[in-house]
């Protein structure tokens, strides 16, 4: 960061005992550093809550130079959506289960926010992906997502018919439980588990996997990042689909109507402890190299 940092943001679920242990570390540590600290105005805090300041949400991307992010990869998610517009930095430290996003320890914490507060942190750029539900022919809704978009069947056991375009080409007529517009960094997500492949964070690409496709031959495809990717849900008895960013719902989908994904002009910049290392993050989270191999 070229700026120093006078404003810093907390996001997460501070009622787990986890992530209020650490919201209890952080808080005196930064206040000795003169950094004044935001939080969404609704956050429960209990007596760690002194000393703050409670703002809406929708302006912690406007008055915040930092960002941390305390919890899992869901926080982070989360955390990157309210600042979207404004570039602000985000630190993830890591009170969840994968921490592919959330790369700093809880033992960590206190030199790795230091390092950020001193601009010694590694910035990486990460691209976001922008969705657009359109409905008789208007938009109706629009969020950003770092990691992915899906749309699936809701509240019914039946199976959707939904095609898909890209750039206005017809691309496939699919049956399945739905379907997920990965970005690279969201290939790790949901899309893999899926049969997706895993994409380099900085490739300029979208990956698009079938969810529980019907037909054997629907396999993920990758695209050019600057692809317009088209979903249209089709005519079926008793069709119900929603769509999701991250995870949040962003609507309801029904005959007819129809969902594009391209990708934001906007990045979200996550930093990193020195030497952080994509590869060495994977084989740790998906435990590869194990056994008799292992270096």
């Amino acid at each position: 960061m070229a700026f120093p940092v006078r404003t810093c943001a907390l996001v997460g679920r501070f009622a787990d005992p986890r992530i209020a242990e650490s919201v209890g570390a952080l808080l005196p540590h930064l206040a000795r550093r003169g950094v004044e600290v935001l939080v969404g105005e609704d956050t429960e805090l209990g007596a760690t809550g002194r000393g703050i300041v409670r703002v809406p949400e929708r302006e912690i991307g406007e008055r915040a130079d930092l960002v941390i992010a305390i919890g899992g990869d869901g926080t982070l998610l989360y955390a990157a959506r309210l600042v979207a517009r404004h570039g602000v930095p985000l630190l993830g430290v890591n009170r969840g289960r994968l921490g592919f996003l959330t790369d700093v320890m809880p033992q960590d914490m206190l030199p790795s926010v230091d390092a950020a507060l001193a601009g010694e942190l590694e910035e990486d750029e990460r691209p976001l992906l922008t969705a657009h539900l359109h409905r008789c022919g208007a938009e109706v809704a629009q969020a950003f997502a770092l990691n992915d978009l899906v749309m699936q069947k809701h509240d019914t056991g039946r199976t959707l018919d939904f095609e898909t375009r890209i750039d206005g080409s017809f691309v496939n007529a699919h049956d399945g439980d739905g379907i997920i517009v990965a970005s690279p960094t969201g290939s790790t997500a949901y899309a893999l588990s899926c049969g997706g492949p895993i994409i380099e964070p900085h490739l300029p690409a979208l990956v698009i996997v079938p969810i529980c496709a019907h037909t054997l031959s629907d396999r993920p495809i990758v695209v050019a990042a600057d692809s317009v990717v088209e979903i249209t849900l089709l005519e079926r008895p008793d069709t119900q689909a929603h769509v999701t960013c991250d995870g949040v719902v962003l609507g309801a989908l029904a005959a007819g109507e129809r969902l594009t994904v391209t990708t934001a002009r906007e990045h979200a910049k996550l930093l990193h402890p020195p030497g952080h290392d994509y590869y060495k993050l994977l084989r740790s989270k998906l435990h590869w190299g194990r056994g008799s191999f292992e270096r």
